[in-house]
């Protein structure tokens, strides 16, 4: 299946996606889909990349000046970018950003010459395919936004005091997800140990308490908590 790859005719595919500004979006889509190969396989949060941002109706309601967070949530809520984890915005953005390139390249730089002209012309296609590539993934994930924001209602409301088995190679007080099976799919959930305390893949963990601020459970071992009731 993967000769296609190393055919002949293939030599303008690569000279595409190797040439500047697809190249940019073609290292973008690589990191990606490598990410989320080692997320897959539990090495690392599915949402490792995401960090706080400061809620978008409260951006620059104080009046003291916007720090760099509430700039970038104001950035992100102006076009359309927020509701869903970060990871899941770069990767569109990057699959996009990657498509719209390719086929500017492809049908388009045929006609002018190489060398610094063709860097020079690259510069603004590069702004205006990473420009377009927001437009769409704003536009792709709005109908997706209330989805997380349910599934996250209902995992706070009902997986306190449940008992969930950890997913990644390690749970502490920075890192680890954890999955509480629910008779489907399973919830993946964000969890923190306390204490210095650390658990490893396939533990039995109870969720305690939801921390708002980041988004994820405190959580402590099952013989423990079977312990202390």
């Amino acid at each position: 299946m993967f000769t296609i790859f190393f055919l002949e005719d293939m030599d303008p595919f690569y000279q595409n996606i190797s040439s500047f500004p697809t190249v940019i979006f073609t290292f973008l889509l690589v990191i990606t889909v490598l990410y989320w190969l080692v997320a897959v396989l539990g090495f690392i949060d599915i949402e490792f990349l995401d960090f706080d941002l400061p809620d978008p109706d409260g951006v620059g309601a104080q009046g003291d000046g916007l720090s760099n967070p509430e700039m970038l949530a104001g950035l992100m809520l102006r076009f359309g970018l927020h509701g869903v984890p970060l990871t899941i915005i770069i990767s569109f953005i990057a699959l996009f950003g990657w498509l719209i390139s390719y086929y500017i390249v492809h049908f388009l730089f045929g006609f002018i010459p190489g060398g610094f002209v063709s860097f020079l012309v690259g510069i603004p296609v590069l702004l205006f395919c990473l420009y377009l590539a927001v437009m769409v993934t704003a536009v792709v994930i709005k109908p997706i936004r209330p989805l997380f924001k349910s599934s996250q209602y209902q995992a706070i409301k009902y997986v306190v005091g449940q008992t969930a088995i950890v997913r990644t190679s390690v749970v502490d007080e920075t890192f680890g997800e954890a999955i509480l099976e629910d008779g489907g799919a399973g919830l993946l959930l964000k969890v923190r140990s306390t204490s210095g305390e650390t658990f490893s893949k396939g533990d039995r963990v109870v969720l305690l308490e939801h921390l708002k601020e980041k988004n994820t459970f405190r959580v402590i071992s099952e013989k423990e908590f079977l312990g202390n009731e």
